[in-house]
């Protein structure tokens, strides 16, 4: 029989009470269910043909025994090797990922037409040149935007994204590529890569996601290197990451007192990290400083005279490294493409620190000259010179050339070499400029939010490693249902904790965001119970801000609106990729309005839906200046002083969808600090017994009502 594995397993539980998460949630008879194994923290169950990957797809992010449990399918032939097997199996689940990457871009441009994939928010139609400039490092810049300036519709498209560009005519030519490097409710900026196209006066353009080809091409290589290490010190950190050698860690050094801002928490898991000779984990649950915890380890190592290199998965997490990292006034430098850096940050970039480098400067001034040699050469042509004097002149063009090159890469390797940290993306790292560097620790923040291919990239460069994230909130990014199943979105940290657990981790437990009332399901639920809410937020509420009047809605923390029974049905989209509610969006909007009427800012407000189609309802219903709409994956890491959220799923199944993985509630439960309002149809929700869980909260809140009541 196929087998499937759970992991972690608290010791507490038993067998029977994974009988009843595979009845009662994969809906799998218990009759049907093979021999299963409780083995250190794991389990292992025999499930029947067939049954297998779907299990792993509604069984993953459960909750078991007050913690998220991880759950894949085990291969034919075998468990989930060490060594060189792990990564082999990592290089298999990276190209699966990468062909249902390619097959959603190839199916997308099949299946729908330019308007429906607009609507999709992975495209953009109809644009015309805004504006064309140019800058973040002598790249070509373009603004593209609607015909006289309308608001661009919702996309996915964000500063970061590559994307490809195609002329809307009869004959296109080759597409260019760039990427988002701003985006505002009426323009969207590409940088482009090395373009020479002429926009032409009167050409429209359309606008796609784009592939990463580069980012799949680290990673598998990164692999690799990994796996063929020997003796080495990449060999020996493998060997730790992988459990086949314990973490050491170093005993109490005589280090500086450490800040003093930092709670008794923060404190721990800076001096944990100061002493791994491997690595240590740094547990952030919502609003408990996380990274400030790890802006105090890099300081700190820095003081030690370590070199660091500062990473996350994603641009906006780097650039929070990099913003509290510049006003600690620390000497850093960041990785990777300009446009895809925050502008107030742009400075610090390598790009434009190369730029304004003396010896770059003179490098730009040699350039000069020499194509002023090859154009006197090319005159030559009509004009009999002395023998071997053009020669002579591309000759000495070539030479200065060449000076121009060596100072330029003078220039790169000095910012590098004085920088005591570096700042990157994970996949980021071009190996090219980085060369051979080597550094004392790497630091790698919102771990959880990286698949573990692409933490390997910096660990090649490393002697020990600190993970920051939190593994009870959003996983990895995993299109594919195959790689899903088969574990690649189980990220490294979530694998280090199952396996080392607290000898290496310290979890943060003052919550400095939260409202009280807000906090205590989601500690309860996901951090068994152990968060606390710093006096300064424990009793906040809207009503305490200045201009918010004192009204019901602004004077309760927390909310639930239930919808059952009124015939708020949701509706699927026509391509069949998303859902909305239309009566559920109208009491949203509703609800929004009387927050804003009390006074509250928009700025200060949120909206949340788990799908796009809902979201972009909710934009033509709610288009107010400052209000952010959007869903859960972009709100990670953020926080407004009140947040709405519509779930709605309702139906007469009463299927959820991928709000069965209860991770997503957590994170969108959890960005809101004085006020927090649900609405959605328990009849469908409560199918599942975390919504279940979440209803008796409320209600022994006095904090549940329906929507009859709200009506009368």
């Amino acid at each position: 029989m196929p087998v499937i594995h759970f992991e972690p397993v608290p010791r507490s539980i038993r067998v029977s009470d994974l009988l009843a998460l595979l009845q009662k949630v994969g809906g799998l008879d218990r009759r049907r269910v093979g021999r299963i194994e409780l083995r250190g923290g794991s389990a292992t169950v025999e499930v029947p043909e067939g049954w297998q990957f779907r299990l792993a797809r509604v069984l993953d992010g459960q909750v078991l025994g007050h913690r998220p449990v991880r759950v894949w399918v085990e291969r034919a032939g075998g468990g989930n090797p060490a060594g060189e097997d792990h990564f082999q199996r990592l290089t298999r689940l990276l190209e699966l990922e990468g062909a249902a990457e390619a097959r959603q871009a190839a199916e997308r441009a099949r299946r729908l037409s330019p308007a429906d994939a607009e609507r999709s928010g992975s495209t953009l139609i109809d644009l015309v040149l805004v504006d064309e400039d140019s800058g973040l490092g002598g790249r070509r810049l373009w603004s593209l935007g609607k015909r006289n300036r309308a608001p661009l519709p919702w996309t996915t498209l964000d500063v970061g994204s590559p994307v490809v560009l195609l002329a809307e005519t009869k004959r296109p030519g080759a597409p260019l590529r760039g990427v988002v490097f701003r985006r505002d409710e009426s323009t969207i900026g590409v940088a482009m890569a090395d373009s020479e196209e002429d926009p032409g006066d009167h050409a429209t353009w359309r606008l796609d996601l784009g592939e990463d080809q580069v980012s799949f091409q680290r990673q598998r290589s990164a692999l690799e290197r990994a796996a063929a290490a020997r003796g080495d010190r990449t060999a020996k950190l493998r060997d730790v990451l992988l459990g086949e050698q314990e973490p050491a860690f170093s005993a109490e050094s005589d280090d500086p007192p450490l800040d003093l801002g930092l709670n008794a928490a923060q404190q721990q898991a800076v001096r944990t990290a100061l002493a791994a000779r491997d690595v240590a984990l740094i547990h952030g649950p919502p609003g408990t400083g996380k990274t400030t915890a790890v802006i105090e380890l890099i300081r700190r190592a820095v003081r030690r005279g370590e070199r660091v290199l500062a990473c996350a998965p994603s641009n906006m997490a780097v650039d929070n490294l990099l913003l509290r990292l510049v006003a600690a006034r620390e000497r850093v430098v960041r990785l990777g493409h300009p446009a895809r850096v925050l502008p107030e940050l742009r400075e610090h970039t390598l790009d434009l620190l190369v730029e304004s480098h003396p010896d770059v400067r003179l490098a730009r001034k040699l350039v000069k000259q020499a194509l002023g040699l090859f154009r006197q050469a090319a005159r030559y042509t009509r004009a009999r010179p002395e023998p071997g004097t053009r020669q002579a002149t591309r000759q000495e063009a070539r030479a200065l050339l060449a000076d121009a090159r060596r100072l330029e890469n003078q220039a790169v390797a000095h910012l590098l070499d004085t920088a005591d940290v570096l700042c990157a993306t994970t996949t980021g790292l071009d190996s090219e400029i980085l060369g051979t560097r080597y550094f004392d620790l790497v630091v790698i923040d919102e771990a959880c939010q990286s698949v573990e291919p692409g933490c390997w990239i910096p660990l090649l460069r490393c002697d020990r490693v600190v993970l920051a994230g939190d593994h009870c909130q959003l996983p990895p990014t995993v299109i594919s249902p195959e790689a899903v199943a088969q574990g690649l979105g189980i990220s490294l940290f979530e694998r280090l904790m199952a396996r080392f657990g607290a000898s290496i981790s310290q979890q943060l437990t003052v919550q400095y965001r939260m409202n009280e009332a807000i906090m205590a399901f989601p500690s309860r639920e996901f951090y068994t119970d152990t968060l606390l809410a710093d006096p300064s937020v424990r009793g906040h509420r809207l009503s305490d801000l200045h201009a918010v009047r004192a009204v019901p809605a602004t004077e309760m923390p927390i909310e639930f609106i239930d919808t059952a029974g009124a015939g708020f049905d949701e509706e699927v989209e026509p391509d069949g990729e998303s859902r909305l509610n239309r009566e559920e969006a109208a009491l949203v909007a509703r609800k929004v309005r009387e927050l804003l009427d009390a006074g509250l800012a928009a700025a200060d407000l949120a909206v949340i839906a788990p799908y796009g189609a809902q979201v972009r309802l909710l934009r033509e219903l709610l288009p107010i200046a400052g209000l952010e709409i959007d869903s859960v994956d972009g709100f990670q890491g953020r926080e407004k002083e009140a947040v709405v959220i519509s779930l709605v799923r309702s139906n007469a199944g009463g299927e959820i969808g991928f709000l069965s993985d209860i991770r997503r509630m957590n994170v969108a439960m959890t960005r809101a600090r004085r006020k927090l309002l649900m609405i959605g149809d328990t009849a469908t929700l409560c199918t599942h017994p975390f919504y279940q869980r979440v209803v008796e909260y409320l209600e022994n809140q006095s904090a549940y009502r329906t929507v009859w009541e709200e009506e009368s």
